[in-house]
């Protein structure tokens, strides 16, 4: 048995402190909550569960979407089992293994045992949780429905890093391949041919086009390589200074959803992206101008698109539908508009909006299957076909040269 200190209020408000022995801190707070104090503090030896005297600490970040999905799943199992909220999300905290987050909780079950809804303590933490989670967690409060909520919110976070992983994993091989081939053909350019180069000038034979044109390349590019490098990067910046304007955001942003090929892969996943976020929250039960409110506030990834929803929720508070909002924004093709319009005919609008993004989801991986399909090959070829040139560069005044010696 450890003795522990505590520190709790009572029903008139009052606060109390004391101790008790017990075998954890667990069995602590639940002997005290089932005396119906609410519980501030919970220390051993100088350490606290909550915190020291009760005070809010700064805490928190950024912390991985597959962790926050688990949190999710956990809290959810444990409240449908009946556990009480705050001795659930301490049990989280203090068994996480995402230290930030373990901070985190903590001081979110100490906001909830101070009178807080799980909302408001959750809203205390936006790095870590955003406007899509509370809502969420809100809607689930208020329909009494928090542990089905829940389970939603690690389903839809699940979604979005299976998308993330499946983009990511189809970038990766090509990225390498083609930065291994990129290595592999500026060594050849200033390593090799230079040396070759003064072969052929001390022998002095007339060079074949396409071994003058390899030798020219590889000149310049010695010649001139830092200040193209230089010439690259300054470029680079001031291309990243330009994007961060709002006009050039909204230019930038315009012209990667108007690309051909990459453009229409792009639109799918915003839309995919979007369309689940939408779904997800009208299935927990928050309103269509708050979802979308929610979802103008969350969607950063393409300015266009953000100022759609903008128009969208602007019609949708004047008493429009969704689909005639979406409709006049025109950003959205019509085959969403025309099954949000059927969606709310039917009066099953979060399942059509579901099915929608299950069908942008599909294209989006028909897409990276048929990219990576075709990308492998065609860089393989095309670097291939590069070095085959500089090789035959270098070996075409080589076959001369072995002609004129055999000659004499």
């Amino acid at each position: 048995m450890q003795k522990y200190n505590y520190v709790v209020k009572d029903g008139s408000g009052k606060t109390r402190r004391g101790s008790i022995a017990a075998e954890s801190r667990d069995r602590v707070i639940f002997a005290l909550q089932n005396k119906g104090f609410v519980v501030l503090e919970v220390s051993e030896g100088g350490s606290s569960l909550f915190g020291k005297g009760g005070e809010r600490k700064k805490v928190g970040g950024k912390v991985p979407g597959h962790v926050l999905a688990f949190f999710a799943e956990q809290l959810s199992t444990l409240i449908a089992g009946g556990v009480p909220l705050v001795r659930a999300i301490s049990l989280l905290s203090e068994y996480s293994s995402n230290a930030r987050l373990g901070m985190v909780l903590n001081q979110v079950a100490k906001d909830i045992a101070g009178g807080n809804s799980l909302h408001s303590a959750l809203s205390h933490h936006p790095k870590t949780f955003d406007n899509i989670w509370l809502s969420l967690v809100e809607a689930g409060e208020v329909g009494g429905n928090l542990a089905d909520t829940l389970g939603q919110i690690a389903g839809y976070i699940k979604t979005q890093n299976a998308m993330r992983s499946k983009i990511i994993t189809a970038i990766t091989y090509p990225a390498i391949l083609a930065l291994a081939s990129v290595g592999v053909l500026i060594y050849f350019i200033l390593g090799i041919v230079p040396t070759f180069a003064q072969i052929f000038k001390d022998f002095n034979i007339e060079l074949p086009l396409i071994t003058t044109i390899v030798l020219g390349v590889s000149g310049f590019l010695i010649n001139y390589g830092v200040l193209i490098i230089f010439g690259l990067v300054f470029l680079f910046v001031a291309f990243r200074f330009y994007i961060k304007t709002p006009e050039g955001k909204k230019r930038w942003h315009a012209f990667l959803i108007a690309m051909p090929l990459f453009g229409n892969f792009l639109r799918n996943i915003y839309y995919s992206r979007m369309l689940t976020t939408l779904a997800t929250l009208l299935r927990s039960g928050v309103t269509i101008l708050n979802a979308i409110v929610v979802l103008e506030d969350s969607f950063d990834t393409n300015v266009i698109i953000k100022n759609a929803l903008h128009t969208a929720k602007q019609d949708v508070a004047a008493g429009h539908s969704i689909s005639d909002s979406f409709r006049a924004a025109g950003v959205f093709p019509g085959l969403m508009t025309e099954m949000m319009l059927m969606g709310e005919e039917s009066g099953k609008l979060p399942g059509i909006i579901a099915t929608l993004s299950r069908f942008y989801s599909d294209n989006v991986d028909q897409f990276i299957a048929r990219f990576s399909a075709v990308i492998d090959p065609i860089l393989i070829v095309g670097i291939g076909s590069l070095i085959g040139i500089i090789v035959a560069s270098i070996f075409l005044p080589i076959f001369k040269l072995s002609q004129i010696g055999s000659g004499q």
